[in-house]
C-alpha cells in the first residue's frame, strides 16, 4: 500500500477485513505467476522439454473473477460496518494523516511556530496555504507516522500550549483577513499532570469563546479521530464536515466503557451507544456533510481521498465568502446555541 507521499507503507489487516485479505493474496500469487519464466530442461534434454510458463490468456480469467469478487466483498462489508469497525477504520496506521493531506491540497504551505508563552506543540501544525486559488490559514492535529514522530507529537494528543499556538495563528489570520480551516484527527487532548498545571482546560474554553466571534470564515474537517475537547480546540466552525469512516465523540469509547461498565472491554458496546459514526452527526446536526471516502476506505486510496477532501474545502470557501461578516457571526453562534437542545416532556 503506498500513502500519499509515495512511500510503501507495511501491510495492517483489519480483523474484519480478513476475508479480503485472502482474496488479496489469491490474486497476488496468480498474478506473480504470469510474471515466471519458462522452466529450464533438464541436463542433456532437448529444447522440447522445457515447460512453458502460465498464459496470460489462461490466468486472466480467473484473475478477473477473483478482482470482481474482491471488489463485491469490500463494498459489502464497508456498507454494513458498526460504530466500532468504523473507529477501527479511522485509527489505520496506513490511513492518511493531516501532514499527507496538507502535502497533497496546500500550496506554498509555511509552518508557523510557538505560542509566545511556552513552547512548540508539535501535536498542532498551523501555517499559511493555499487551498485550490484560496489563502487561508490552515491548523490541524498531527499525530506522526513512525514511533520517533508519534512521541513528538504526542500520539495526536495536543497540550494546552498546542491550542495556543492554535489561537495565536487563528488571531493573525483576523488582522489579514484571511480564512481558517482546521483538520481534527486527535483521540483527545493530553490529560497529563503537566498539561493540567499549564491550563489545558482553560486553553481549550479560550478557543471556544474567541473562534465562536473570530471575524473569518471557519472551515472544519474531522479526517480521523475526533475525540472530546481536543477536537473542539479547533473546532469550532461556520461549516463542518468529517471524512466517511471517522468519527466524533464526546468521549473514547473506550474511556466511556470504562467509566460505565468499569472495563474497557465492553468499548465495542459504547461505540453504539455514542453515537459517533459521520452518519449519525450528519443526522444529529453535528456536522453540515459526510465527505465520501473511495471504496474500503481512506488508507486504499488516499490520493482520491485527498482530492475528495480539497473539492469540498474549495467549494465551501467559495460560498461562505460571499455572506457578509456579521451575519456569517450570527448563524456560527445560532449553529452552536442549537446542539445539544433538548426538549423535556411534562
Amino acid at each position: 500500500m503506498t500513502s500519499l507521499s509515495g512511500t510503501l507503507q507495511p501491510v495492517y489487516e483489519l480483523e474484519f477485513e480478513r476475508p479480503l485479505s485472502r482474496l488479496e493474496q489469491q490474486i497476488a500469487e496468480l498474478e506473480a505467476m504470469l510474471k515466471l519464466p519458462p522452466a529450464a530442461p533438464p541436463p542433456g534434454a532437448g529444447a522440447e522439454a522445457v515447460q512453458p510458463g502460465p498464459r496470460a490468456a489462461d490466468l486472466a480469467p480467473e484473475i478477473r473473477r477473483l478482482r470482481e469478487a474482491h471488489t463485491s466483498l469490500l463494498r459489502k462489508t464497508y456498507e454494513n460496518l458498526s460504530p466500532w469497525h468504523v473507529v477501527k477504520v479511522a485509527r489505520h496506521p496506513n490511513r492518511p494523516q493531516s501532514t499527507d493531506y496538507l502535502q497533497a491540497i496546500c500550496k506554498d504551505f509555511t509552518e508557523l511556530h510557538g505560542d509566545r508563552a511556552f513552547g512548540d506543540d508539535q501535536a498542532i501544525a498551523a501555517g499559511l496555504a493555499r487551498i485550490g486559488q484560496h489563502k487561508v490559514m490552515v491548523m490541524a492535529h498531527r499525530k506522526g507516522r513512525d514511533t520517533k514522530e508519534r512521541i513528538a507529537c504526542n500520539f495526536g494528543m495536543a497540550h494546552p500550549e498546542g491550542y495556543r499556538k492554535a489561537l495565536l495563528k487563528m488571531k493573525l489570520a483576523e488582522k489579514f483577513n484571511l480564512p481558517v480551516v482546521t483538520l481534527i484527527d486527535t483521540p483527545g487532548a493530553f490529560p497529563g499532570i503537566g498539561a493540567e498545571e499549564r491550563g489545558q482546560a482553560e486553553a481549550i474554553a479560550v478557543n471556544l469563546r474567541e473562534m465562536s466571534r473570530l471575524r473569518v470564515p471557519i472551515l472544519s474537517v474531522v479526517i480521523g479521530e475526533g475525540g472530546s475537547g481536543g477536537a473542539l480546540g479547533i473546532g469550532v466552525a461556520d461549516r463542518a464536515a468529517m471524512m466517511q469512516y471517522a468519527w466524533y465523540s464526546v468521549i473514547s469509547p473506550e474511556a466511556c466503557a470504562a467509566i460505565l461498565w468499569k472495563t474497557g472491554a465492553e468499548a465495542e458496546k459504547a461505540a453504539e451507544a455514542l453515537k459517533l459514526t459521520a452518519k449519525d452527526n450528519l443526522s444529529l446536526g453535528v456536522v453540515d456533510a459526510v465527505i465520501e471516502e473511495p471504496l474500503g476506505g481512506a488508507h486504499r486510496n488516499p490520493a482520491l481521498a485527498a482530492d475528495r477532501l480539497e473539492q469540498w474545502i474549495t467549494k465551501n470557501l467559495r460560498e461562505i465568502a460571499r455572506v457578509p461578516i456579521d451575519t456569517l457571526l450570527e448563524k456560527r453562534y445560532e449553529r452552536w446555541r442549537k446542539l445539544g437542545q433538548t426538549v423535556e416532556s411534562k
